[in-house]
């Protein structure tokens, strides 16, 4: 019998989708596009320089996670941040943070244990010169190393959009916050997960998470 021919394999489909997505969701993160405002896709698929199709997948994922939202008569807004709901934004992601990090704490391979410290200490180096858009630069690559080491993809497809509406809240009350505080907690989570003791990793999830939610209550009572 003949060997069959090797298929030549496609790229994933959804790839200009998920470009629309991070683009989307970093002007709405760093409050480019401002909580209440209109949505129009066309000015979206000018500014990204993507098609419509990818454009309108990345807003149905939105409006799926609350980022954007469609009202009668007015068509789809940028959500508000609703200062009530964001204390259990925080209650919600201190369980997924924690199972991650128990899960990256055993998983994780020497390289990402080692990455995990590095991206760490760029947050704490941004934090330091006071450059809020590295800072979250950093963060987010922190975030990644993590997401991969610890091989859980359902807690992190859970976790992503609870994280993106923090990177929000962040960007809209900053002048309420403490990077320097915020990123010494994402230093014992990193340094807790690099040690391979689960019980240290979630223990700096809980103090990051420790910190956010002091922050939260800051802005909600000042």
């Amino acid at each position: 019998m003949p060997l069959a021919t090797p298929t030549t394999r496609t790229p994933p489909t959804r790839r200009a989708a998920d470009l629309a997505y991070d683009a989307l969701e970093a002007l709405i993160s760093t409050l480019q596009l401002q909580p209440g405002s209109a949505v129009v896709e066309a000015d979206l698929v000018a500014l990204t320089g993507l098609g419509r199709t990818p454009v309108r997948e990345a807003l149905l994922r939105m409006v799926s996670i609350g980022l954007v939202v469609q009202q009668p008569r007015r068509g789809l807004l940028v959500s508000h941040i609703d200062l009530a709901e964001y204390l259990d934004v925080i209650a919600t992601r201190r369980a997924l943070e924690a199972l991650i990090a128990a899960c990256s704490a055993r998983r994780a391979t020497p390289a990402q244990r080692d990455a995990l410290v590095q991206r760490a200490q760029d947050m704490v180096n941004t934090a330091e010169s006071g450059d809020l858009d590295a800072y979250m630069r950093a963060d987010h690559a922190l975030d990644v190393v993590n997401h991969q080491a610890c091989a859980n993809a359902p807690a992190v497809k859970c976790v992503i959009p609870l994280i993106v509406q923090c990177r929000r809240f962040w960007y809209a009350y900053q002048s309420e916050g403490d990077i320097v505080r915020a990123a010494d907690a994402h230093m014992a989570l990193a340094q807790g997960i690099a040690s391979g003791d689960e019980a240290r990793a979630v223990a700096g999830a809980h103090q990051l998470m420790d910190y956010l939610q002091q922050y939260a209550r800051r802005v909600i009572e000042r």
